[in-house]
């Protein structure tokens, strides 16, 4: 099938993201969350979030958000074609997936929708290129060696752009992002599951904002 995928369309989306330089990672049980969620985060600062689909609440949650004007909804730990149909159904803007996956790349390029890859090792790097990718996840951050592991792939794929996911927080936030090649970073401590199930909105805004402000660079 052709690939229709939009390069304005991808750097529509990379740009959004790179704005806040965060990407909020977000487990939903409960769709009727969402709408108040989107509120808090978009009132901390942020403009983009990935709803992961690792609960059968994914689809309705980004159905439930994707028509705010103020905040690009993408879908993460998609793991199938089906999945993406899915989500593109739902509203999703973009999508992320765990690891490198031929066929939910090609089908999220059949669908013209931009897609982030799982992307671990220099061989999965090179398969993202190979398919017209330049943004990967590098997951799980921490695990595979952090700052250090990014910078040593960053040298020979200088076109790479990665968001580091998995492991990062307020503790490590600037250490990653000082490093050129990481265009954002994924993150769940604004949205920590238990915040959201206790509906503390208040302060998932709180920490958003604190996160927004510490994401920037010193003056």
């Amino acid at each position: 099938m052709t690939t229709v995928q939009d390069d304005e369309q991808i750097a529509d989306v990379s740009e959004t993201i790179a704005a806040t330089r965060i990407l909020p990672v977000v487990v939903l049980e409960d769709a009727a969350s969402a709408p108040a969620l989107a509120a808090a985060l978009t009132a901390g600062g942020l403009r983009a979030i990935e709803v992961t689909f690792r609960t059968a609440a994914a689809a309705d949650s980004i159905r439930a958000m994707s028509d705010r004007p103020d905040l690009l909804v993408g879908a993460g730990t998609v793991l199938t074609p089906a999945q993406v149909d899915e989500a593109a159904d739902a509203g999703a803007r973009f999508v992320v997936s765990p690891g490198f996956s031929p066929a939910v790349v090609r089908h999220c390029q059949e669908r013209g929708l931009p897609v982030f890859p799982g992307a671990a090792t220099a061989t999965e790097i090179q398969m993202a290129l190979d398919a017209g990718l330049t943004t990967v996840k590098f997951f799980p951050a921490e695990q595979l060696g952090g700052v250090k592991m990014i910078k040593a792939l960053a040298a020979p794929f200088r076109s790479v752009r990665f968001i580091p996911t998995g492991g990062v927080n307020t503790g490590n936030l600037a250490d990653y992002l000082a490093v050129p090649a990481v265009l954002a970073v994924g993150g769940t401590w604004m949205v920590a599951p238990a915040l959201l199930a206790e509906g503390r909105w208040d302060e998932v805004t709180r920490l958003t904002a604190a996160a927004v402000a510490a994401s920037r660079p010193s003056a």
